[in-house]
């Protein structure tokens, strides 16, 4: 995934369906080979990173539409979580973060993670982006 500075084993999303300034969804069908998989289930740690990834790829992708590289973000806190069910191998989840504020590099940012109709998971997420050097 070229708008996401992560590499295989840690990449957790498959594909962007949608991208803007404010919101971006992603997809992840869950492989039985993946870092995060445990007993045939993606774990918690699986979920938290591919909300904050669905974030990333949705700011790498609005920099490319500018011709500029993609930013590097940081998780400076994850609030709310909640998780309601684990999705198991095979699955396809659907993941879509909203901008929520930005103060300068500082973002807040809803996640919401879906297996068809069924909420999987969500969380508020403050994302700080290393400023360029100039």
């Amino acid at each position: 995934m070229q708008y996401i500075p992560q590499a295989a084993p840690f990449v957790m999303i498959d594909e962007i369906t949608e991208a803007n300034e404010q919101q971006t969804t992603t997809t992840f069908r869950i492989p039985e080979e993946h870092l995060f998989v445990s007993e045939g289930y993606f774990t918690e740690p699986g979920l938290i990173e591919n909300m904050a990834q669905t974030a990333a790829a949705g700011t790498g992708y609005m920099a490319a539409q500018h011709h500029a590289a993609p930013p590097v973000g940081f998780i400076g806190q994850v609030k709310q979580l909640e998780i309601h069910a684990l999705p198991k191998v095979g699955e396809q989840i659907t993941t879509t973060t909203t901008n929520v504020q930005q103060v300068m590099n500082a973002f807040i940012v809803n996640g919401i993670i879906h297996s068809g109709d069924k909420l999987i998971a969500r969380a508020e997420y403050k994302i700080f982006l290393q400023e360029e050097n100039k």
